[in-house]
């Protein structure tokens, strides 16, 4: 079994308390680091600004949102972005959880008809 290390802790630090839970219900399942949960409107504006977010009104912003990866981590391997995040929504499901995938934004299954993939990210919805 898997846990969360030291850093990914406190990287959920003000993440809401439903998130976290499927994100510890993910991490007893495969390996997984948090990169960034909370973020500050500068921040935000920052990732913008770099074009590595699309939008101002991130759910960061409100801690409803998370970019995480598998661990060790290895951008080039989709299939496990893709693993991780179909494991993301059956246990978000499963908790009656309502959440979004950076790599399904439209929550449909198909995949190939993201505009922007954002593999990392995991949100509430609402």
């Amino acid at each position: 079994m898997y846990k969360f290390g030291k850093r990914s802790k406190e990287r959920l630090k003000g993440v809401k308390p439903e998130l976290v839970n499927v994100l510890n219900e993910l991490v007893k399942i495969m390996d997984v680091t948090v990169i960034e949960g909370l973020r500050t409107k500068e921040r935000q504006e920052e990732l913008v600004a770099s074009g590595a977010s699309k939008t101002k009104y991130s759910k960061h912003l409100e801690g409803k949102a998370v970019d995480l990866a598998p661990y060790p981590i290895d951008w080039k391997d989709r299939d496990r972005f893709h693993y991780m995040g179909g494991m993301i929504r059956g246990i978000a499901k499963q908790l009656n959880v309502n959440v979004r995938w950076g790599g399904d934004w439209d929550s449909d299954g198909e995949t190939k008809d993201n505009g922007f993939d954002d593999l990392v990210h995991v949100e509430l919805r609402g």
